[in-house]
């Protein structure tokens, strides 16, 4: 079990590590992009990915492609919903595009419907609309649409993720090929863009930077590796690790946030991180019971 709780550690503390770098000054655009040239690098390393797989004509390039293009995107609208919306309601977002995910598997993959998964669904809608509510009067200004709009483009940015690793999945491609593929396209996106950035406001890039990179992409693999490692060691027990992750997240993040950075919810923010757990539990039952 403590390789589920480092990965829960890790999922939170790359929320965590966003909020300080905000709160720091260090510009987090070229941190993500250093994220990721870490991240491909321990990928290469610890998962050995069978890179010939990327060759063979099944490979589904437009997926891996748009798999490589989503997720600096997403990266870069969670550190906006940190600074925003807060951790709690990053965090709690993020774990309910599984809702997001089990709608398409009934569209896209033909999955049949039973009474967990409908429960689980309807439970988990009913969250995300209070957690992505605006906070009352605290919301007003120009930063009140933000605080429910960026928790809700991370909800749907994480859904469309694991789709993509659906559909990746079902043409063959080993998740360690697709993975490192994803991230070096993820670095060259970044890249590109900070350069584009630089290039206008004439602002080279730091040591902080790299530095704050460097540590929120081992983070951030971390989570990844810890996850994949304690599905290893439990392998007959897939709803545990599925359900003990994404409510250990909600919870921690929750705590977080709330105590640690002093965030303020409201009472229907409140009521949604309740209903995401039973609906994270009912999924996890319906999904591998």
């Amino acid at each position: 079990m403590h390789f589920l709780f480092f990965s829960v550690l890790c999922s939170v503390l790359v929320s965590v590590q966003l909020k300080l770098a905000q709160r720091r000054g260090i510009d987090t655009g070229q941190a993500i992009a250093w994220n990721y040239a870490i991240a491909a690098l321990l990928c290469g390393w610890l998962f050995d990915p069978p890179l010939a797989s990327l060759r063979e004509p099944q490979a589904p390039l437009l997926s891996l492609i748009a798999l490589a293009l989503l997720l600096p995107t997403i990266f870069l609208a969670m550190a906006a919903s940190v600074r925003v919306a807060g951790i709690v309601r990053t965090d709690v977002a993020q774990r309910l595009s599984l809702v997001l995910s089990l709608i398409a598997a009934f569209v896209l993959f033909g999955e049949t419907a039973d009474a967990w998964k409908i429960g689980g669904l309807a439970l988990g809608l009913l969250a995300i609309v209070c957690i992505v509510v605006r906070n009352g009067p605290a919301s007003s200004g120009a930063a009140g649409p933000a605080r429910w709009l960026l928790p809700l483009v991370v909800l749907l940015g994480y859904a469309s993720v694991d789709i993509l690793l659906k559909r990746i999945a079902a043409a063959g491609t080993p998740f360690a090929a697709s993975l490192l593929f994803a991230f070096i396209g993820a670095f060259i996106v970044m890249a590109l863009l900070q350069g584009w950035q630089q290039l206008r406001r004439q602002r080279a890039p730091t040591w902080t930077a790299l530095l704050a990179g460097l540590l929120l992409g081992a983070t951030n693999f971390g989570n990844i590796l810890f996850y994949v490692r304690a599905h290893q060691a439990l392998p007959d027990n897939p709803a545990v690790v599925f359900s003990m992750m994404n409510i250990g997240v909600v919870v921690l993040g929750t705590l977080v946030g709330v105590w640690g950075f002093g965030e303020r919810l409201g009472r229907l923010n409140k009521l949604g991180i309740p209903l995401a757990i039973v609906a994270i539990a009912l999924i996890a039952v319906s999904l591998h019971g």
